[in-house]
């Protein structure tokens, strides 16, 4: 349990995206989760009442926006304009897994920036802050007119593998845009990096053109922020046994694993892919191949710090 030196009282909620989440890092902190109702009307519109006061009151929402997306960014919306209407001190969306991150940019004509939007109502639904884990792209921070503390699920990865590191080991991007993602995980492993060079010739589908490095009898890490339906994981992963790959491993912080995302890794060359639970555990998941790590004790120590008004970045040191 960690003990809060602030005097002003600290309150966490939970809509019902990831109730178990929310629950553990409330323990961490050695609290329980705040009253709050989020339900539905008859129409299916939603209904949210803060069951306590929260007036001055330091309050964190635990929300992240993954599937079913619109509904789940709908109870934030509605948490936190209820949580400022009832005169909360602060408020502090955290938002472990960032829906339309991937809309990041104006990727063709007449798209929507997606990301820049969510970042906006947000903003003006009345929320003081945003904490998240591994946003697709560091730009997204810029987007928002709060501040944005941008947390890294990569330490509980290393803890994992540092135990008993792998011989001959080498670390892959499986996209020139995850390089630096990957070059940091690499470095604190002392491995070797390798990059893919891959396209995309529309959406959830990857071709692999060019593997930079060798990874011939290597024992390989693939480095991703998000595993979606699984193609390009898969497709990257076969193109590394094809090319001479020993054993292969993948680590992923969002576990969307929407589609037949695990029945391909199943059917993979994969060894094992290990996610977070910044997305709630479902039958989807439940695969010998899949193992979940939690970070709720990296969040649980950002609010109390952010509470306290200490340092986020020296957790990451």
């Amino acid at each position: 349990m960690i003990r809060c030196q602030c005097s002003r009282d600290l309150k966490i909620f939970t809509c019902n995206a990831n109730r178990p989440l929310a629950e553990k890092i409330a323990k961490h902190l050695g609290r329980e989760l705040g009253a709050l109702r989020v339900d539905r009307f008859a129409d299916g519109e939603v209904d949210v009442q803060v069951l306590e006061s929260v007036r001055g009151a330091d309050c964190y929402i635990v929300q992240p926006t993954c599937t079913p997306v619109n509904e789940n960014l709908m109870e934030l919306l509605i948490t936190i304009d209820a949580m400022r209407r009832a005169s909360a001190g602060r408020i502090t969306a955290i938002i472990p897994y960032y829906g339309y991150a991937r809309a990041d940019r104006k990727s063709g004509p007449r798209v929507p920036i997606t990301s820049k939007l969510v970042a906006n109502l947000l903003a003006n639904a009345g929320a003081d802050r945003v904490m998240s884990m591994d946003l697709h792209a560091g730009q997204i921070q810029g987007f928002f007119d709060v501040p944005v503390d941008h947390l890294r699920a990569r330490g509980v990865f290393l803890d994992y593998f540092l135990k008993s590191k792998p011989k001959d080991l080498v670390v892959v991007s499986p996209d020139v845009g995850g390089v630096e993602r990957a070059r940091k995980f690499a470095a604190r492993m002392e491995a070797g990096l390798v990059i893919i060079d891959k396209r995309r010739p529309k959406a959830n589908e990857a071709v692999v053109y060019n593997i930079i490095g060798d990874v011939k009898d290597k024992t390989v890490i693939i480095v991703d922020d998000i595993v979606d339906t699984a193609g390009t994981l898969t497709v990257v992963a076969s193109k590394l046994k094809e090319t001479g790959a020993k054993k292969i491993y993948a680590v992923c912080t969002h576990g969307v694993l929407s589609r037949d995302g695990v029945d391909k890794i199943e059917r993979s060359s994969i060894e094992k892919i290990f996610i977070t639970d910044t997305i709630p555990e479902d039958k989807r998941k439940q695969s010998e191949k899949i193992h979940v790590l939690t970070i709720s004790h990296i969040f649980a120590d950002a609010i109390l710090r952010n509470h306290d008004g200490r340092s986020i970045s020296e957790m990451f040191k």
